[in-house]
């Protein structure tokens, strides 16, 4: 498969569904280096959440129709590597329509989770609130164990950013993560996500 074959951009008409949210002046750099970062993570504790992975982003994107956007697995992997910290980031741009479909996946994906992440959410609160271990919850334990085991695996420990996560901080940024999913969920959240990525980033 030659690297043409590979790229993301198509000369298909853009899906109606990227309207959803709103355009940014990102240039050809693509999007800015945060908002690669806050993408990725959402779809981290995605898959720390459902065991299928990758395979129900790329099914929802069948779904929702956005395979002329995400046509496959490795173009899948393409976008993602765009986070910086990734252990093989790639020296590429994330297009606003790649980066909107990937918003529009994982609101979708989460609002399948929402029961899911409002009891693991709670759950945090009671432990925290009885000053207890979260391994007292098997839930909350096993997503918190598999998102560090993404994270662990996925981004490159060589960079400082990265050696900073603790067991602790990364239980931390999981719980966040979780919050920001249900807020996703909730009326106009996917507008409310994505304008965020880009606070303070665009003129």
């Amino acid at each position: 498969m030659s690297v043409t074959q590979l790229n993301p951009v198509s000369a298909k008409p853009t899906p109606y569904l990227l309207e959803s949210l709103a355009d940014f002046p990102v240039g050809e750099t693509g999007c800015p280096r945060r908002a690669r970062m806050q993408i990725d993570l959402m779809l981290l504790a995605i898959e720390a959440l459902d065991l299928s992975g990758s395979e129900a982003i790329l099914a929802m994107a069948r779904e929702l129709e956005l395979q002329s956007i995400i046509p496959n697995r490795v173009a899948l992997w393409r976008m993602r590597s765009s986070n910086p910290l990734r252990r093989y980031s790639q020296r590429r741009a994330l297009t606003l329509p790649e980066a909107k479909a990937l918003v529009i996946i994982g609101a979708n994906l989460a609002r399948r989770l929402t029961v899911l992440i409002r009891q693991l959410l709670l759950a945090y609160q009671q432990l925290t609130e009885k000053q207890l271990s979260l391994d007292h919850h098997f839930r909350l334990s096993d997503y918190l164990e598999r998102f560090r085991v993404h994270f662990r695996a996925r981004m490159n420990p060589r960079r400082s950013a990265v050696a900073a996560y603790t067991d602790e901080k990364l239980n931390q940024l999981a719980i966040e993560q979780l919050t920001q999913l249900l807020f996703c969920t909730g009326t106009y959240g996917m507008q409310r996500f994505w304008n965020s990525l880009f606070d303070g980033e665009v003129a």
